[in-house]
């Protein structure tokens, strides 16, 4: 039986337009008739109608658009995008809508067939990434399980950090790394890049550093479910467990707010020839002259290095981009 409300049919149109725009219109069901009267599907009790329940037939139509399900005056300020990690859903919420937050989660729900759990979004906190987040709509843990480019990572939004948004930026790399090389993923969360990367490519090794305790049991998990023997988990502080490894071939750094400032350690436990992939948020109108800056920086320390190439990951800011530098080590600070 699904809850209605009772109308006549000269008010069917209006009315159904009302419900839609306060997001009361169940548009899984469609429109009853009874005698005079319409039936129409709500999704909880409206006040100022006469309540029925009915047998009612299943809407073949699926709304995709979240928007669509939450009232007009809200749909400029909702969230054009969100992170889908497995079957849960990261929305950033603002302001102006934030009264509508647990209408927002149940919109993404309905909308989105794979998914059991919607979390907002507090933003990253702390030393360690973590998003604060809260459930609104849905149930059941945050942790999940996610698939990207042929391997099944566990992660928890909650706890470690992860950024499905870089899926097209792990098969990049992965692609161009060459057979038999040394590599460094310095602040590697649970070890997305580490794990495409083995799974597309063939190197000798690949190290994965995180501090966050969380992280590394993660690690530890996707090496275990996917079979990678050549990662290696490491917890703990990147400056001081890099001090112990090898030379690298290519040395990853995502970790945009501070990454530029572990530079110089990055650079110096690279091979020359060898590559660190540097993530950086920038402002745009400013972000390749301070590219270039601070590889003229590194060359005066004599960590001779040379800018291979620039790429926007994605939207930070409404000035501000996440950029990744790719950046050669080299054996002087002229063109090689």
């Amino acid at each position: 039986m699904v809850l209605c409300v009772r109308v006549p049919k000269s008010e069917g149109n209006p009315v159904r337009l009302s419900l839609k725009e306060r997001g009361l219109l169940d548009i899984t069901h469609r429109i009853g008739r009874d005698g005079d009267s319409l039936l129409i599907p709500v999704t909880g009790p409206v006040d100022g109608y006469e309540m029925t329940e009915a047998e009612l037939e299943e809407n073949e139509h699926r709304e995709t658009d979240y928007r669509m399900l939450l009232p007009e005056w809200s749909r400029s300020h909702l969230p054009t995008s969100y992170d889908c990690i497995g079957d849960v859903i990261v929305v950033k919420i603002p302001e102006e809508v934030s009264e509508l937050a647990h209408d927002i989660g149940d919109a993404l729900l309905r909308t989105n067939s794979n998914v059991r759990l919607v979390l907002q979004d507090g933003g990253v906190k702390g030393e360690l990434r973590v998003r604060e987040l809260h459930p609104i709509a849905g149930e059941g843990p945050s942790e999940t399980r996610h698939r990207e480019s042929g391997v099944t990572m566990l992660t928890d939004p909650a706890t470690v950090y992860f950024n499905p948004r870089l899926a097209t930026e792990r098969m990049r790399v992965a692609s161009n790394v060459k057979e038999g090389e040394v590599i460094i993923d310095m602040f590697a969360g649970v070890a997305p890049f580490p794990m495409v990367i083995a799974r597309h490519a063939h190197p000798s090794v690949i190290y994965s550093i995180d501090l966050n305790p969380d992280a590394y049991h993660y690690m530890k998990e996707n090496i275990r479910l996917n079979r990678t023997g050549n990662v290696i988990p490491i917890q703990g502080d990147a400056l001081e467990e890099i001090q112990e490894l090898p030379m690298a071939d290519r040395v990853i750094m995502n970790l945009p707010q501070i990454a530029y400032r572990f530079l110089p350690d990055a650079l110096a436990h690279t091979k020359e020839g060898g590559v660190v992939h540097l993530h950086t948020i920038r402002e745009r109108a400013t972000a390749e002259a301070e590219a270039n800056a601070l590889v003229e920086e590194m060359n005066s320390r004599g960590l001779y290095c040379r800018l291979d190439s620039m790429r926007e990951l994605k939207t930070y800011s409404p000035t501000s981009s996440v950029y990744v530098l790719d950046v050669i080590r080299t054996s002087s600070s002229g063109p090689e």
